[in-house]
């Protein structure tokens, strides 16, 4: 996802941030910084890091998050408190169904998270029998430990099969990024608003030198077999409130295998696009929300959307304030149910000291 509306500061090195299982409330951004002389742009030319662009304007297709931009507010929305204890699984003999917003590379919070609903035991290790678990894309940059995340979803993932049920994981627009800037780094690519990199995008938008410095293989094989979009139990789970997953396809299975060609393929211009277009937000908010909710729906399939990439604070209108003085995040109580009830925005805005949400489907409002 990108998102937040914290600026970095000039001249700093990147300091790697100790985490706490429950430290949600100190701004990661304070703690690590992407110098802007390192990324080849003046100081006062750095745009928020939640949705940075490269150049002088914003590419076609990049959306802002912000203060100044329409929210919707309190009394539109609804805010779902969850709870810790699982429902009993499916009459189908399939196990519960668990999404997990955005994790931008905070391990500790995750692994709090997952033990919360019962998913994990205390060392980390699959708890769940047959449950059901995805992953909504998003697990690098901003945070400390993105190839962390990467590995212990990638070691659930062999651990809940074993145990009949699953975890698996959806493509985000920061897996696009990250696989984007190991494989073209500095090709210039047609942004639409003149020369961009993939590299400078990347470092920009919270990219952590640590993650690159251990990306293996094994890593971008599996980033980048990701599917998209994904129908389970009526939820049309995705990463970006977006409706440019039209443009790849009139099925799901379409979407997944254009997807994949894409990146298989190789071509930086191509996979920019992909890149860009997956980054567009908030297509579900505001007039005509419910409607494109609805076209998703209509094509794909299922009864209500539940997707990351837009952090909830910037939905509800409630951010932290950008240098937490007042030593409070936005208070983030559980998933945000919009646009008519359609749509569930899972992303608790962890990266600006909001919540990791770790939920189990379907709500109930």
């Amino acid at each position: 996802m990108v998102e937040g509306s914290m600026t970095q500061g000039a001249g700093q090195e990147p300091v790697v941030r100790t985490a706490t299982l429950r430290d949600f409330r100190v701004p990661p951004y304070a703690q690590t910084p992407v110098p802007p002389q390192a990324q080849g742009v003046a100081p006062s030319s750095v745009p928020h890091p939640g949705n940075a662009v490269v150049g002088d304007g914003q590419p076609e297709g990049y959306t802002p998050t912000e203060r100044d931009l329409p929210v919707i507010r309190r009394g539109d929305t609804v805010q779902v408190q969850t709870v810790a204890e699982p429902r009993p699984a499916s009459d189908d003999g399939r196990g519960p169904l668990f999404v997990v917003g955005d994790v931008h590379g905070y391990l500790d919070e995750l692994l709090a998270a997952l033990g919360e609903q019962g998913l994990i035991d205390a060392d980390g290790n699959w708890a769940a029998g047959n449950a059901r678990l995805w992953f909504l894309g998003d697990f690098t940059d901003r945070g400390p430990d993105g190839i962390g995340v990467i590995d212990l979803v990638m070691r659930l993932s062999a651990e809940a099969a074993a145990a009949g049920g699953y975890c698996k994981a959806l493509m985000g627009n920061h897996e696009l990024l990250l696989i984007g800037a190991k494989r073209f780094a500095d090709t210039p690519v047609n942004s639409g608003a003149g020369t961009a990199t993939f590299q400078a995008a990347w470092l920009l938008n919270g990219g952590q030198k640590n993650d690159m410095e251990r990306l293996q293989d094994v890593h971008l094989q599996w980033m980048s077999r990701l599917d998209a979009v994904v129908e389970e139990d009526g939820h049309l789970l995705m990463h970006s409130d977006t409706t440019a997953y039209l443009d790849y396809g009139s099925t799901i299975e379409d979407v997944n295998d254009t997807i994949t060609a894409i990146l298989t393929r190789n071509d930086a211009d191509e996979c920019w696009d992909l890149f860009r277009k997956l980054t567009k937000r908030f297509a579900f908010r505001d007039e005509g929300g419910s409607q494109a909710v609805r076209e998703l729906l209509t094509t794909y399939g299922g009864q209500r959307v539940v997707h990351g990439h837009s952090p909830i604070p910037y939905l509800l209108g409630e951010v932290g304030t950008e240098e937490g003085e007042d030593g409070a995040g936005p208070v983030i109580n559980g998933p945000h149910v919009y646009a008519d009830g359609l749509a569930i925005a899972m992303d608790g805005g962890v990266t600006m000291a909001g919540k990791l949400l770790v939920v189990q489907l379907p709500l109930h409002d």
